[in-house]
């Protein structure tokens, strides 16, 4: 059995280049010996478990949908607000939620302390993104890369 106590892991960050995203996460299923870029299943595990922490007044990553992606949110702390294709909807702790392949969301931290939410994706091969605010699209084939009219920025169009 492999186990880790989420405590000590480590908190990898992230800031866009304006400041309007931004996060950390605790890679919870990397330290149970996941590999992402592995294709044997066995490696890859089922799903991926992070735990993510959204600093007050930030949104963690700009709007977007996934291609094949199932996404299980589960606020642990702090208050924000899901944004999704019917609008926006209040999120505390407690709240637990569903965004399947096709339905664009994103989190944002509309309160005075951390937003500490629980994720569980089943990340599929092939998967990829699309950015309605800028239009961009995410394609892994092999390595990520995002498009527009042609190769551009993480942020460009969001920020």
């Amino acid at each position: 059995m492999n186990k880790v106590n989420i405590a000590n892991l480590p908190d990898e960050s992230w800031v866009s280049p304006k400041e309007k995203f931004a996060g950390s996460g605790k890679e919870i299923s990397e330290a149970l010996g996941r590999k992402p870029q592995s294709t044997d299943l066995m490696e890859r595990h089922p799903f991926d478990v992070e735990m993510i922490r959204i600093p007050p007044g930030k949104a963690n990553y700009p709007y977007h949908s996934h291609s094949a992606q199932w996404e299980y949110y589960q606020v642990l702390s702090g208050r924000g607000i899901a944004r999704h294709q019917g609008g926006q909807t209040p999120i505390e702790p407690g709240d637990a939620f569903l965004f399947k392949p096709g339905q664009p969301h994103q989190l944002i931290n509309d309160g005075s302390e951390d937003l500490v939410v629980l994720v569980v994706a089943d990340n599929p091969i092939g998967e990829s993104c699309h950015y309605p605010d800028s239009g961009k699209w995410l394609v892994r084939s092999p390595e990520r890369r995002l498009l527009n009219d042609g190769p551009t920025d993480y942020y460009d169009g969001e920020e």
